[in-house]
């Protein structure tokens, strides 16, 4: 992955400038002016899902060793940063948030666990958020009809839900023991033992988890809260800009639009991906395609103004853990 990364970059880069040179770059860029510094605020916003995610994951933390909620929101910030920014793209970031809980006090398996399975219930409350978003869509293109609206709907259920169920069947099965023995087979006479225990204990401290359905359903709600919150967000940048849409039509841009996001999860930043498809969906919620980049170009801004802050403390944190501890291994 960390040699694709440059050539996944590069290839989001020119799909990102192709995309903006094909439209009306001036007149993008007027209405981002005009909405000028209320941009600021509304990027502010985007911390009310943020501490909505932070929440999930500290819910899910064992018994007796929640840490603060501003804990869990530094390292929710450190991850959604590097998801962002930092070329490891939406690989990266849940491996920083482990190592974050780990340096804050967090047992291993235990951080990986909480992560492990707030980004597994993450999934699964964005697939349900689409699914609000293909409804939305499916109503209209079906002319008001219930009946195709709803074929549209489980069909993208479908669709959506496939992938992440053998995720969730793997992890009750002891997902990271089987890595490891599967690794074992390839190396040779190499000693694996001390890491297929430590796979191990992660597997118990998943299963533990799994096994606490409160603490499932309360992350699982949050993180369905976090996604709808970013309807607002999106509703407030084109009343900004000059092109104000019902809230349905911005719940469907939103979700819908993280979908494709997500589905180009191996791209940086899904650079160019994002933009092509709010292109894509604009029309939808007859919309002006340059307006929709516009609402893509207030997104990134705001991913820079957020996430550069958060790499930032990212490196000091990384720098002053190494610091205290010059024998720890990267994880």
């Amino acid at each position: 992955m960390s040699r694709a990364a440059p050539w996944l970059l590069a290839a989001g880069a020119l799909l990102f400038v192709a995309v903006l040179v094909s439209h009306d770059l001036p007149g993008i860029l007027a209405a981002l002016r005009l909405a000028g510094f209320a941009l600021v605020g509304v990027a502010l916003y985007h911390l009310v899902p943020l501490v909505l995610d932070a929440a999930a994951i500290r819910v899910l933390e064992a018994p007796g060793r929640r840490g603060a909620l501003l804990d869990a929101i530094r390292v929710r910030w450190i991850g959604e940063s590097a998801n962002s920014l930092m070329p490891a793209g939406a690989i990266g970031g849940p491996v920083l948030m482990i190592r974050q809980l780990i340096q804050r006090g967090t047992p291993g398996p235990e951080a990986v666990s909480a992560i492990t399975v707030s980004t597994t219930l993450q999934s699964f409350a964005q697939v349900t958020f689409a699914l609000m978003g293909v409804a939305v869509m499916a109503h209209r293109l079906a002319g008001g009809s219930p009946g195709g609206a709803w074929t549209a709907v489980i069909l993208a259920c479908v669709l959506l839900v496939a992938p992440l169920v053998p995720f969730y069947l793997l992890q009750r099965r002891g997902l990271f023991a089987g890595l490891v023995r599967l690794g074992q087979r390839f190396a040779g006479k190499r000693e694996w033992s001390e890491r297929l225990r430590h796979a191990q204990d992660i597997d118990a401290a998943l299963e533990a988890a799994y096994r606490r359905p409160g603490p499932l359903w309360e992350c699982f709600g949050l993180n369905l809260a976090g996604w709808v919150a970013g309807t607002l967000e999106t509703y407030l940048v084109l009343r900004l800009v000059g092109s104000p849409v019902a809230l349905s039509d911005a719940l469907m841009l939103e979700s819908l639009g993280q979908a494709i996001r997500g589905a180009a999860f191996a791209i940086p930043g899904a650079l160019g991906v994002q933009e092509g498809g709010y292109v894509l969906l604009a029309p939808l919620a007859e919309l002006a395609p340059d307006m929709a980049l516009a609402l893509s170009l207030a997104k990134r801004a705001r991913e820079l103004l957020l996430g550069i802050p958060g790499v930032i403390v990212l490196y000091f944190s990384e720098r002053a853990f190494r610091r205290r501890n010059p024998g720890a291994a990267a994880t």
